[in-house]
């Protein structure tokens, strides 16, 4: 049996959806150019000291440079730590918030109880938290996927709440004309509309979950770039200090781009509507 012929609107949403991932990809190739640019322009046009800032060329040099294999080593293997790090709680943070939001969707008095709180624990500054959440999970792999998920968490939670709620209301009725139950309603019309929200809040947490990454080894595990960086500047070794930063901030482009061709692809798969309404 063979499959049926794609149609030429298939291949019109198939076409521009690779000419999207393309342009997200040189969109951030753009970005890192840019940035680079600028900082460099920074560091020339404002006469900084040179022997506290580096520019990209100084980075790039420094990297390249044949003498420091063991440097170029030690930032991999740091760069890995924290990457695992980032990955751990950005998912760990992203699944807590997507199933924390299908239940308010769900039941409106847990949102009701549960809000509020969430909000106010938001409000703690999450350097004052990271003690305290060290001192309960250890020092360890659990300390900094807690923390990188907590940032990741509330971002993805209010965005998915909001998407969940604001399906139209038309669907919904179709949906119970039909006699759907709530689960069904969920399954097939709530999530596939709150799927453009869901990786749109991914984008936003991808570099606090770094972020989170790198300030719980600062404080809690002392592994990877984070500690590696602190440890960089209190020792003036300012060229691996400097890289540190390069890398992080070529990392957190990278991962923004990488859930956009993810919410190309899923979307086309599991939205194809709502992707050919965003083409």
């Amino acid at each position: 049996m063979t499959a049926p012929a794609a149609t030429p609107l298939d291949r019109h949403v198939t076409r521009r959806a690779l000419l999207r991932l393309a342009g997200g990809l040189g969109g951030a190739l753009l970005s890192i150019a840019v940035i680079c640019g600028v900082w460099q322009l920074l560091v020339k046009g404002f006469a900084l000291d040179p022997f506290l800032t580096r520019g990209p060329v100084d980075v790039w040099n420094y990297v390249t440079d044949p003498a420091n294999g063991a440097e170029r080593t030690l930032l991999l293997d740091a760069s890995r730590v924290t990457a695992v790090d980032a990955l751990l709680g950005l998912a760990g943070g992203a699944v807590a918030a997507l199933v924390t939001a299908i239940a308010f969707a769900l039941w409106r008095p847990v949102e009701q109880t549960l809000l509020p709180v969430a909000m106010a624990l938001r409000a703690v500054p999450l350097v004052a938290m990271t003690p305290l959440i060290a001192l309960i999970f250890g020092r360890g792999l659990l300390a900094v996927t807690v923390i990188a998920g907590i940032v990741t968490f509330f971002p993805v939670l209010v965005n998915v709440s909001l998407a969940l709620r604001s399906v139209p209301s038309v669907s919904l009725d179709l949906m119970r004309a039909y006699g759907a139950s709530p689960y069904a309603t969920l399954l097939r019309v709530q999530l596939p509309g709150s799927l453009p929200s869901l990786f749109a809040a991914l984008r936003v947490a991808a570099p606090l979950a770094l972020v989170g990454a790198l300030l719980a080894e600062w404080l809690a595990t002392g592994k990877g770039l984070g500690y590696l960086m602190l440890a960089s500047v209190t020792t003036f070794e300012l060229d691996r200090m400097w890289t540190g930063v390069t890398i992080v901030t070529v990392a957190s482009i990278g991962l923004y781009t990488l859930i956009s061709v993810i919410e190309q692809l899923t979307l086309a798969r599991y939205a194809p509507e709502v992707h050919g309404r965003a083409l």
